[in-house]
């Protein structure tokens, strides 16, 4: 396991995409993720997290995809592929239950929710940057949905803006299992400076 310290009062938490949609039986993009996400443990995984984050006093920080509206989209000159599934399959819609947070990964009081991202990057065109230098935050740890897409989206442009990036691997999955290979064994070493499990990552909080 990599020896990365996490630096008190300077590591957040930030968890990506935890809508019902994604993580709830019933929702709509949960069917396609459900396989990897058994096999990886994703919930009982998210769950470990949440709790080893706020027993150690890491912000917790929400990166929330943007909730899709009537109109949103249309007009656009260049939707990429994946807004597009969202224009079609009112992903995430807002106001509706599969754009609700699922109910054992919504924001607690003194929690962080930052503003929706429209691509897979949840610094660009949002407030994270500016919400994590405000607290003083030089290292973040990235876990949700989907790994190839937002969470190495996010991870990448965390590390392009300077900070410490770690990457859960068993704490988010993917359609296939190649874009978990992908995410982890050929993307993620380009840019995150640790890549560990999850009960590696609660050890090392541990051992702080």
């Amino acid at each position: 396991m990599s020896e990365t310290v996490y630096p008190s009062g300077r590591t957040a938490y930030l968890l990506v995409d935890p809508y019902n949609d994604f993580l709830s039986d019933g929702g709509k993009v949960y069917p396609l993720i459900k396989p990897i996400a058994d096999e990886v443990g994703l919930l009982d995984n998210l769950r470990k997290l949440d709790r080893a984050a706020r027993k150690h006093g890491l912000p917790v920080v929400f990166v929330p995809h943007r909730r899709w509206e009537p109109g949103d989209y249309e007009g656009w000159s260049h939707p990429n592929p994946n807004q597009m599934k969202v224009f079609h399959g009112h992903h995430f819609a807002r106001g509706e239950w599969g754009g609700d947070w699922h109910p054992e990964f919504a924001p607690k009081p003194g929690d962080i929710v930052v503003k929706e991202h429209w691509g897979s990057s949840g610094f660009a065109n949002t407030d994270l940057d500016f919400r994590l230098k405000q607290q003083g935050i030089t290292h973040v740890i990235i876990a949700g949905l989907l790994a190839n897409t937002c969470i190495e989206c996010t991870g990448r442009y965390a590390s392009e803006m300077g900070y410490h990036v770690t990457l859960v691997r068993d704490a988010t999955a993917a359609f296939k299992p190649e874009m978990m290979h992908s995410a982890h064994e050929l993307n993620g070493p380009t840019f995150a400076h640790a890549i560990v499990t999850t009960d590696e990552l609660v050890a090392r909080l541990g051992g702080a």
